[in-house]
């Protein structure tokens, strides 16, 4: 006879969580072992982007083409390995070439004596992350409604980064900037809300989704505050 205070065997031999467990958290057992693995493992990635920032610091960006195809090459690596152990390495490949990357604009502000803004972004992109996953959380509210707003805003925002690129616009480039920040904070509530609702069961794919949401999210709050205090 089954202990049901131990939970229920299902199908795949697995254990869910009684019921009682449930009724309290409001998220299931497995949508809640999807979120705990989640974010141990973008956790563990942050870190290392950040290493790998700090020690490309003092080197050179590897340039716009290499950045794009590198990032695109490791995106698809990840999500067609996503079932596999091989997923996680490239996951930590994708996010080490993206910290890496980050490196020299990160040293850029430090020799030029910004230090400060960094700190400051930082400080705010992890608030950010903290309150809007903490809302998703929390409130346990569906923000799947947003999915075609998130679709047609990345188009847009593209458009514009490409029209600000060509056009060497500094006000377009803000526009963008300002654009990006209020689309990544979006993305973290949409994608943890798929992690509670179990909409996404794939925790490496969550993890990438996630750290590219504060990556874009911290980019564009460093070049927001860059121009508020009057740094180039």
């Amino acid at each position: 006879m089954e202990d049901k205070r131990f939970g229920v065997q299902n199908s795949q031999g697995a254990y869910s969580a009684p019921q009682t467990e449930r009724a309290t958290t409001g998220i299931s057992a497995d949508a809640m072992n999807v979120l705990r693995n989640t974010y141990m493992l973008l956790g563990v990635t942050l870190a290392f982007s950040a290493l790998t920032a700090f020690l490309n610091m003092n080197g050179t960006h590897p340039g716009f083409l290499i950045t794009i195809v590198g990032y695109i090459g490791l995106l698809f690596a990840t999500y067609k390995l996503k079932n596999s152990p091989w997923g996680i390495v490239t996951t930590f490949a994708l996010t080490g070439f993206m910290g890496y990357t980050l490196g020299p604009i990160i040293g850029a502000f430090v020799a030029a004596g910004a230090s400060q803004i960094v700190a400051q972004a930082l400080t705010l992109t992890a608030v950010a992350f903290v309150g809007l996953s903490a809302t998703a959380i929390i409130t346990k509210k569906d923000f799947s409604f947003m999915s075609s707003f998130l679709t047609a805003g990345a188009f847009v925002l593209i458009g514009a980064m490409l029209l600000a690129f060509l056009m060497e616009s500094s006000a377009l480039q803000l526009a963008v900037s300002a654009g990006f920040t209020i689309f990544a904070s979006v993305m973290i509530l949409f994608e943890t809300s798929r992690i509670i609702k179990g909409g996404e069961r794939n925790y490496i794919i969550a993890t990438v989704g996630l750290y590219v949401s504060i990556y874009n999210l911290f980019l564009s709050l460093l070049h927001l505050l860059s121009a508020f205090s009057g740094d180039n």
